[in-house]
């Protein structure tokens, strides 16, 4: 007889706080709870309660749990909540989830392509695409996703929900995790995210003695007063308030007959004594022998493969037929025993873990580790591939029936399989397992393989450290050119990792196993991790002399055509695109030919990840030489197209530049918006910096000083004065802005600062302002000649669409002041053509060399003059059409009034009669300059400036000059 309580009893507390959350939830304020408490203390029954109230306000449900067979399956629990709710209402189709598909491919069966290779998305990238779906899944009424027994889970899932809760405070999202206090990283993440004030943690307790009586009368149907005190006390003694070893002992109790009704009331028989684990062990026990003898063999080989079972592998261990065994599995059933997986249409699990356990210690050892012994057998010979979930399941019956190398074999197989698909996190655990377990002739071998997988998971410390506890091994043998690659491995790591010591260390123990004549592939592959370690700051006390970079060069050609005749298509990748940046130096052709090898290898190889990341570079690249982004889209489509969410963000901040540098500022604001905030969630610093970056230089190249002063102080906060972007903050961003602050003394100072750096560094960034504005600049100071100015023409970076306008800008001055009118002519109508898409650097430049020209008499700087004043006066850059108005004024050029101007006064000033010409001095206030700096910004008098000043003064009403900055602060503060 089942004995279970049709209401939830002792947990108003709880219920009170799932209530809440749901309510918080429907106001778009996401909420994350912990339910935490040891096997059978009712933690289920609160999920089900939760799921219950969210399907009656209309919410999606997302309900899953891992497994507790033991078994590693990376995101099994999020496949399984996923499934549970688009088996019912099918996957969405909303358009905003279409960039995400393909990262959440992993999770989700129908958006898989067939003929697709995957891309092995890191944990962040999916966790970011699943916080995506279930924003749009909670959009009208809010969503609830249920991840059970976490204690379980694999490292991936711990990652991925440590993530979600992170971030979705200000989304309609409820997630409800359960889990036992079992040490473990689910347990970490709980004490992490608790102390962090991300997730309310509630500890389940057992249930105080009236609530054991009133759970008791549930089950019964009956009062409280109507149990029997001998039936109360031992059911409050023996359960230990647990509400599932009550239910269980209190089902003894009927089926015996131990407790019956009589007369209308229960009645006590027999009670005798028992500690809980015996008496639930016996309870079962007992349970088992009123089966048939066949339920009962199913049911302990059910239990044998854990609490939740495959029928397939069940009846490949049975050998029951078809009929016979969903008859039996109907029984089972029937019996409350086990139940129907609702996750898995092939699986059934029983009703509680304690009870495959239970039902497992009714065994004697020898008779379990028996039962253990055959099942693997019957799975191993079956004929069937075992997958990592096969040979999971097989080393833990090993291990159950003893052979412990056996099992070691199982768990190091399946081990490498996770590495191979790069689930990192599970590796490590399966390989951990193998270890101690392994034979002395496996142990090293097991140890490689996990040092790899703690490399390739972050710890790179951990992987070092088993490296050098490893076993010597004789030279020039088999196990030499394994550890010889396995030190190649950690070296490679170890240079993504910028930890050039450690590299240069692994590369020389590679070295020394290999000797002199390793075998072709291992010598490509040890070329290319040196190659890449000769772009790494130099080592000091190492005595390793400087590389020589033509050497190193044509070391890496060769290992590229080395490694594609060997067949091995990543390490030709790896090499071509270190040939890329070696051939930079030599121009971007040579560079870009590089990059197209590895994308025709990568095509040809069917690599996805190493095809976006040639078709990235090279959109890169031809976005910087011409100024064309089409390419850069092409690959941000690819990259996108493959669930890449990672390359996506960098592609977006070169993007969100380049919209930048064309002036589409409306665009480089919506990259801003869509990336920047992204970008940090997923901690890619390098895109964020960059996008933070891309922010400054738009307001820098829009006159907006303060504004630039606000990103750049992000920026900063960032760790971007640590990055190689220094160079790009001080002179595309700052530099540029004080020339459109008409500060030309600032912005040399800042493109000295820029280059300053980028002598102590090596730079791949060449908008700096080193090979453009900074020798035109030095030019028109009288500073540069021709010599220089051809020294940056045939830099790498002097190719550059950016850069060649302002060269050309400074090459017409040069002929100019030289008597060559022609010649500078030519030179601007080549400026002309070059500048066409950059449309503030076009004014800009014109307004720079007007003088100039004025002066050696060429070109037509009136003209030029009246152009950029009209732009920058319409773009509300006022200090350079101020200045423009001031040079055409000193040409003996008539200069005509805006009259206009009025519509950029904000509403409460224009009200009280401030004019255009006093907005001009007003907007330069909230950085409290003097009169002198404003009157030279804006080339009026500082008699002017006073006037306006004191209109200012009568006008807004305030006290003095302070209080007006500090008002006209405020004010540009508040959004237009």
């Amino acid at each position: 007889m089942r004995a279970t309580s049709p209401v939830i009893v002792g947990r108003d507390e709880e219920i009170g706080l799932l209530s809440s959350a749901l309510d918080a939830v429907r106001r778009r304020s996401g909420r994350a709870l912990f339910l935490l408490g040891e096997a059978g203390i009712g933690k289920s029954r609160l999920v089900g309660e939760c799921a219950y109230r969210a399907y009656g306000l209309g919410m999606p449900v997302l309900r899953g749990r891992a497994t507790s067979t033991g078994l590693v399956v990376p995101f099994r629990p999020l496949a399984e909540a996923l499934a549970s709710r688009f088996r019912a209402a099918g996957t969405p189709t909303d358009p905003e989830l279409t960039p995400y598909h393909p990262a959440l491919a992993r999770l989700v069966p129908e958006w898989r392509r067939a003929g697709s290779p995957g891309y092995p998305e890191t944990v962040v990238e999916l966790a970011e695409a699943l916080l995506r779906l279930l924003s749009v899944l909670g959009r009208e009424a809010g969503c609830t996703i249920l991840l059970e027994d976490l204690h379980d889970c694999d490292t991936e899932t711990v990652a991925v929900v440590e993530y979600v809760i992170d971030n979705l405070a200000d989304l309609p999202i409820l997630f409800l995790g359960t889990l036992r206090p079992e040490p473990g990283a689910a347990l970490d993440l709980v004490r992490s995210a608790e102390r962090r004030h991300v997730a309310t943690v509630r500890e389940l307790g057992p249930l105080h003695d009236d609530q054991v009586r009133a759970l008791t009368a549930a089950c019964l149907e009956a009062g409280p007063q109507e149990i029997p005190e001998a039936v109360h006390r031992r059911l409050a003694g023996r359960a230990a308030g647990n509400p599932y070893l009550l239910e269980v002992l209190l089902a003894d109790l009927l089926d015996t007959g131990r407790l019956r009704r009589t007369d209308g009331a229960w009645e006590a028989v027999e009670q005798p004594g028992g500690s809980i684990p015996s008496d639930i062990v016996r309870s079962w026990a007992r349970r088992l022998e009123r089966l048939d003898e066949p339920v009962r063999d199913l049911l302990l080989a059910s239990a044998t493969l854990g609490s939740q079972f495959s029928v397939t592998v069940l009846q490949t261990v049975t050998g029951f037929e078809d009929r016979a065994l969903f008859t039996h599995l109907r029984s089972a059933v029937e019996a409350g025993v086990i139940a129907p997986d609702g996750a898995a249409p092939d699986r059934y699990t029983f009703r509680h873990s304690l009870t495959a356990e239970a039902l497992i210690s009714s065994l004697v050892p020898a008779e379990r580790a028996s039962l253990a012994r055959r099942a693997a057998a019957a799975i191993e010979h079956s004929g069937e591939p075992l997958d990592e979930d096969g040979r999971q399941l097989v080393a833990s019956l090993r291990l159950a029936a003893g052979d412990r190398a056996g099992a070691a074999r199982q768990f190091a197989e399946a081990g490498r399989r996770m590495l191979a698909s790069g689930a990192h996190g599970s590796a490590v655990v399966l390989l951990e397992r193998a270890h101690p377990l392994a034979a002395e002739a496996d142990r090293a071998a097991v140890a490689e393989s996990l040092a790899v997988a703690r490399a390739e998971g972050g710890d790179l410390d951990g992987a070092l450290a088993l490296a050098d506890a490893l076993p010597p091994v004789p030279a020039r043998s088999e196990a030499a050119a394994r550890r010889g690659q396995f030190h190649i491995d950690l070296a490679w790591a170890a240079v993504m990792a910028e930890r050039t010591a450690d590299a240069a260390l692994q590369v020389e123990a590679a070295r020394v196993l290999l000797g002199p004549t390793p075998p072709p592939g291992r010598r490509a592959a040890l070329v290319v991790v040196d190659g890449y370690l000769a772009l790494l700051p130099g080592l000091p006390g190492t005595g390793r002399p400087p590389r020589d970079p033509v050497e190193t060069e044509q070391a890496v050609q060769k290992a590229a055509e080395t490694a594609e005749a060997e067949g091995l298509p990543v390490v030709a990748c790896q090499a071509w695109q270190l040939l890329a940046l070696l051939r930079r130096e030599e121009g971007f052709d040579a560079a870009d030919a590089a990059l197209e090898r590895m994308l025709s290898i990568s095509t040809e190889h069917a690599l996805p990840v190493w095809r976006v990341e040639a078709l990235v570079r090279l959109g890169a690249n031809a976005f910087m030489r011409t100024g064309d982004a089409s390419r850069l889209l092409s690959a941000r489509a690819a990259a996108t197209d493959l669930g890449a969410l990672l390359l996506t963000r960098t592609v977006d901040g070169l993007l969100a530049m380049n919209a930048v540098l064309c002036a589409r500022w409306e665009e480089a604001q919506q990259i801003i918006d869509r990336s920047a905030e992204a970008s940090a969630r997923v901690g890619d610093l390098s895109a964020h910096r960059y996008l933070l970056l891309a922010g400054a230089t738009m307001a820098a190249h829009r006159g907006r000083r303060r504004d630039m002063d606000r990103a750049l102080a992000a920026f900063r906060r960032a760790g971007g004065e640590q990055s190689l972007l220094v160079p790009l903050r001080s002179g595309l961003c700052r530099a540029f802005g004080a020339l459109l602050e008409e500060d030309p003394e600032r912005a040399a100072a800042g493109l000295d600062e820029s280059l300053a750096w980028e002598l102590d560094h090596p730079s791949y960034y060449y908008l700096s302002g080193r090979y453009g504005l900074r020798p035109l600049l030095r030019v028109l100071a009288g500073q540069a000649d021709r010599t220089e100015l051809e020294e940056a023409r045939a830099a790498p970076g002097g190719c550059l669409a950016w850069n060649r306008q302002f060269l050309d800008l400074a090459d017409a001055v040069l002929l100019g002041r030289k008597g060559d009118p022609a010649g500078a002519a030519r030179l601007m109508a080549s400026f002309t053509q070059r500048s066409a898409p950059f449309p503030v650097a076009r004014h800009l430049g014109l307004r720079l060399v007007a003088d100039a020209a004025r002066a050696d008499g060429w070109g037509e700087p009136v003209a030029w003059l009246r152009t950029a004043e009209e732009f920058f006066y319409g773009a509300g850059v006022q200090p350079v059409s101020a200045a423009c108005r001031a040079a055409l004024r000193q040409a003996g050029a008539s200069v005509g009034q805006h009259r206009g101007g009025w519509d950029r006064i904000p509403s409460p000033l224009r009200t009280s009669g401030v004019t255009p010409r006093e907005y001009e001095v007003f907007v330069l206030l909230p950085e409290r300059p003097g009169n002198q700096q404003i009157a030279r910004r804006l080339s009026i008098s500082p008699r002017t400036v006073e006037k306006h000043m004191a209109s200012l003064l009568n006008k807004t009403g305030r006290a003095d000059r302070a209080a007006l900055c500090e008002f006209a602060a405020e004010c540009a503060a508040e959004p237009a």
